[in-house]
């Protein structure tokens, strides 16, 4: 499957300072990429010059197979983006400033401006004016915009951001269906793992500029991911049983109070065994299989919101 983005050695310096250094991003037609990382990480400098906002200061895009430069007005016009926050015409109605987008784009399929709004559920909002409207409103009308001339590519920062849990899940449902009956490729930022995990079909992390990793969410779930969590009154004296009474050495001391076992041979009722035999208190034992936040934290070591 060809890529429909592709960087290559991707580096962005202002004033000195290196915002993203060496990022390599292979995105597949059709697919859902999400974009992960920690605020600052790097994911809006790496949009921004995916969009031509931004020329890097060294490295490449490269978008359909073209490679991108300050004259590829053709290869944007098949692009829908945000970038950080939509800005509208506060005094103008929805409405009218998706009917000005269609117009400065070149796009005139009748019924587009209506049919956008609908599926943002923004079609009784549409003849207000948009300093009325709330973030989630503004951010929905952003996503409409977006869409509204039907892209091959849609880059989204934060599309999510001032959503509620309701507008969330109208989001990852069109998003979803974006994808399987138009066959639009779909690149997502966000720091909120749980909203990229149900959605994407790979993932690239980055952190402090860096590109980490690029990843399917199949190999993800593949990895032999499964552990124990272990709650005890002391660890100290858990891991010594673990260790020396059990002979494990796969395992990992969370806090004061969790234990992470990541032996899937060992049985859960011989773990509570060896812990009682040895007057060690159990609050809880129970096995879990590991989320793509999980997997987020020991890439990143980073602390993200969930």
């Amino acid at each position: 499957m060809p890529n429909i983005v592709q960087t290559n050695q991707l580096t962005k310096i202002i004033d000195g300072k290196e915002l993203v250094k060496n990022v390599n991003i292979h995105v597949k037609k059709g697919e859902v990429y999400g974009f992960l990382g920690p605020n600052g990480a790097g994911k809006t400098t790496v949009m921004k010059m995916l969009t031509n906002l931004w020329k890097p200061t060294s490295g490449e895009v490269w978008l359909f197979g073209e490679k991108l430069t300050p004259a590829s007005y053709e290869v944007l016009k098949r692009m829908g983006s945000i970038i950080e926050f939509p800005c509208f015409y506060d005094h103008m109605s929805g409405k009218d400033n998706l009917q000005l987008h269609s117009e400065y784009m070149g796009y005139h399929t009748p019924g587009c401006v209506e049919d956008a709004l609908e599926m943002l559920g923004l079609a009784d909002a549409s003849e207000k004016q948009v300093k009325s409207y709330s973030l989630g409103m503004k951010q929905r009308l952003g996503i409409a915009r977006a869409i509204l001339c039907k892209p091959e590519l849609l880059i989204l920062d934060e599309p999510t951001n001032g959503l509620d849990p309701a507008g969330m899940k109208q989001i990852r449902d069109l998003f979803r269906m974006l994808c399987s009956e138009y066959g639009i490729t779909i690149i997502i930022s966000s720091h909120m793992l749980s909203e990229v995990e149900s959605i994407a079909d790979t993932i690239g992390v980055i952190n402090h500029g860096n590109m980490m990793k690029e990843i399917s969410m199949k190999e993800i779930s593949e990895m032999n991911t499964a552990y124990i969590e272990l709650a005890v009154e002391n660890t100290k004296k858990a891991a010594y049983v673990l260790a020396d009474k059990l002979e494990l050495s796969n395992f990992k001391v969370i806090d004061e109070k969790c234990i992470r076992i990541y032996d899937a041979c060992i049985d859960t009722k011989d773990i509570s065994k060896a812990l009682a035999m040895n007057e060690v208190e159990i609050n809880s034992i129970s096995k879990k299989a590991e989320s793509l936040e999980d997997y987020f934290l020991k890439l990143t070591g980073e602390g993200v919101r969930k």
